[in-house]
């Protein structure tokens, strides 16, 4: 059973930075994948960023993310991070981190087993 749990979200104006963090514990942390995912008020759940297991050598971003998000991973510390640069108005969401313990999160991310609880976003214009 894997338990996962984020943190650093906030309030931030357009243009600024935050970095989350996803706490796990259960399982062998090195041995799978992670991935972030947000759901904006009135929209569907989606995928943001996926870091592989291990070294986390294999790294996916959303079209939307790609160039201003950064996912990486601190073995030694049980975590996974995403720093997000150039933050825009329309990235505001609850982002939630999940996994499904295999070492490859891949589309189209059905059958993901563990959810966190989510911490939430807000980019002020």
């Amino acid at each position: 059973q894997v338990q996962l749990v984020e943190s650093g979200g906030g309030l931030v104006q357009a243009g600024g930075s935050l970095r989350l963090s996803c706490a796990a514990s259960g399982g062998t942390f090195t041995s799978y994948a992670v991935g972030w995912f947000r759901q904006a008020p009135g929209k569907e759940r989606e995928f943001v960023a996926a870091i592989s297991y291990s070294g986390g050598a294999v790294r996916h971003y959303a079209d939307s993310v790609k160039g201003r998000f950064t996912i990486s991973r601190d073995n030694a510390k049980n975590t996974v991070y995403l720093q997000m640069n150039s933050l825009k108005p329309e990235d505001t969401a609850v982002y939630y981190c999940a996994t499904d313990a295999t070492a490859y999160l891949t589309p189209p991310y059905y059958g993901i087993d563990y959810w966190g609880k989510g911490t939430l976003v807000t980019v002020s214009s």
